[in-house]
């Protein structure tokens, strides 16, 4: 947890936390400190504290650009976990709000600050996969027989259903948004593992490939495994089509898939860089390169893993983000995982879920953030905040 993991680097303390849900708020204030924090109900109420320095945000992700807006206003710096927001137009607000007030903005792709990722974009950017042409990414997961559909009905007690919503265009109360994780396959509230673990994977893609954005997105999926209320698939796959860069200069293709009714694959998240020279896995666990095999060469294999010439395991780094964070604010140094890297990620986890809905292949245009002669799907692109909740900065 957030809390715990903050709380144990040396020269910090915890002032005040913030909930919608007076339960967890109570939970949240007893990790961080007991009575001498402070405890709020309206996260404005907490900015107004003049003894707090930086803020943690770690909400669902309909409420992730707008408290950065407000904590950024306030002169505080801010950690602000992924994705980015519940579209693609909120990015630039996100972006501009931490330049116009010049504050610290580090946004939690964690991986970037892990040993094992640098090194392997290093290996990457340094050709040693040759010419990349295709790059897969997968989250499989194992959810099985479903939530179930239970219908719509009160919230409970101690929490603030209409304060939970917020931006989003309202809807009633369902136990499968609030709990287990289920907000991901909301638009309330979440938009996918595509969103919400995808841009772990399209972080370092992007970051590794040196790319911004893809040039179109074609995406499709259903619920096959099982039947329940959730409002995105839970099988899914998607193919993005980038323009040559300094990796690829030929451009290449992100192939990404996701189902939640069956792992199969015992590396669950990850990716694969496929190249000329040799194709790398890499996900939590490490990274194995793997040498391409030319044409007339047999190939023997006893495991999913051929020739690895290469296999690393990750340091036990994973917390190191948050020290990271720590540091950026103590010197007054600005991180690598900004709104902007973040942005980008979170994009392309937006595109296909635009696709999907629209049913078509889409062309994008990241310089201007919009998609190309379509209009139905360009208004997706930015997605009306509900009253009084405005995007400003």
């Amino acid at each position: 947890m957030i809390i715990p993991t903050v709380g144990k680097i040396p020269g910090t303390r915890f002032v005040a936390v913030c909930d919608v849900n007076s339960r967890y708020l109570a939970d949240g204030r007893k990790l961080a400190g007991g009575e001498r924090v402070a405890a709020h109900h309206d996260y404005r109420k907490l900015l107004e504290d003049k003894n707090i320095d930086a803020v943690i945000i770690a909400t669902n992700q309909q409420w992730h650009v707008l408290p950065m807006i407000a904590a950024c206003q306030a002169g505080k710096d801010v950690y602000l976990e992924k994705p980015l927001g519940q579209s693609i137009g909120e990015g630039p607000y996100a972006i501009a709000a931490a330049r116009k007030y010049g504050r610290i903005v580090q946004v939690g792709t964690q991986q970037r600050s892990q040993e094992h990722y640098q090194k392997a974009v290093e290996l990457i950017q340094a050709g040693k996969l040759g010419e990349i042409s295709e790059v897969r990414v997968w989250d499989y997961e194992n959810n099985w027989p479903g939530a179930g559909s239970p219908p719509d009905c009160p919230p409970p007690p101690e929490l603030d259903w209409d304060f939970y919503v917020g931006p989003s265009p309202y809807r009633n109360y369902n136990p499968n948004i609030y709990y287990k994780y289920g907000y991901d396959w909301f638009p309330v509230a979440g938009a996918g593992h595509q969103v919400a673990w995808g841009v772990h994977h399209f972080d370092i893609v992007l970051w590794a490939m040196q790319v911004k954005w893809p040039k179109t997105a074609y995406a499709t999926g259903g619920n096959f495994a099982y039947v329940d209320n959730h409002e995105y698939p839970n099988t899914f796959s998607a193919t993005l089509e980038f323009g040559p860069g300094p990796v690829a200069r030929h451009g290449f293709l992100l192939q990404y898939t996701m189902r939640t009714g069956g792992r199969r694959e015992t590396r669950a998240h990850g990716k694969c860089f496929i190249g000329t020279e040799a194709s790398m896995i890499l996900d939590r666990a490490g990274y194995s390169i793997v040498k391409e095999v030319r044409q007339g060469q047999r190939v023997v294999s006893t495991d999913y893993l051929i020739d690895a010439e290469e296999t690393v395991r990750p340091a036990d780094d994973h917390n190191r983000h948050f020290e990271v964070f720590i540091e950026n604010v103590r010197r007054r140094k600005q991180p690598t995982a900004t709104p902007e890297t973040l942005h980008y990620a979170t994009a392309v986890g937006h595109l296909m879920n635009i696709s999907w809905e629209v049913g078509r292949n889409i062309r994008w245009d990241g310089e201007n953030n919009k998609v190309i002669d379509d209009p139905k799907a360009n208004a997706l692109v930015t997605r009306p905040y509900r009253a009084p909740w405005k995007l400003e900065v």
